[in-house]
């Protein structure tokens, strides 16, 4: 599926902020059991579609038929709703901080991807670990 059919601009890769509601901060992150359910939820089988790059912060606007060239997921399914999970937002700040190896981003779609996960470190009444 093109980037086109996906609704998505080539090129573009910090996703649209979704403004999702905020999952229980103190619920454990797992995001490969959160994938696995995002997928299943998505009914993205075979390949990502919207809902499945809506529970990322980032993806590569080149290759988005490809699920390697989403990164960041920040949510989860729970009770049949796309949730922000607080410590999967966590995660995601750290791994864009260096934790874990970091994630290979262009230089230039880090702010755009740091001012997205604010938004939600601002919906759960904190400051991001960049502005502390």
């Amino acid at each position: 599926m093109r980037a086109s059919e996906l609704g998505m601009a080539e090129g573009m890769t910090v996703v649209r902020f979704q403004d999702l509601p905020l999952g229980d901060r103190k619920k454990a992150w797992d995001g490969d059991a959160a994938d696995k359910r995002v997928r299943k939820w998505a009914s993205a089988k075979e390949e990502p579609n919207t809902s499945y790059r809506d529970a990322h912060v980032w993806y590569d606007g080149s290759a988005p038929d490809n699920f390697g060239s989403y990164k960041l997921l920040i949510a989860d399914v729970i009770n049949g709703r796309l949730t922000a999970m607080p410590r999967g937002v966590m995660a995601a700040a750290a791994v864009i901080q260096g934790s874990r190896g970091g994630v290979d981003l262009p230089d230039d779609e880090s702010p755009r991807v740091r001012g997205h996960l604010a938004r939600y470190y601002d919906k759960m009444g904190d400051d991001p670990p960049w502005d502390r």
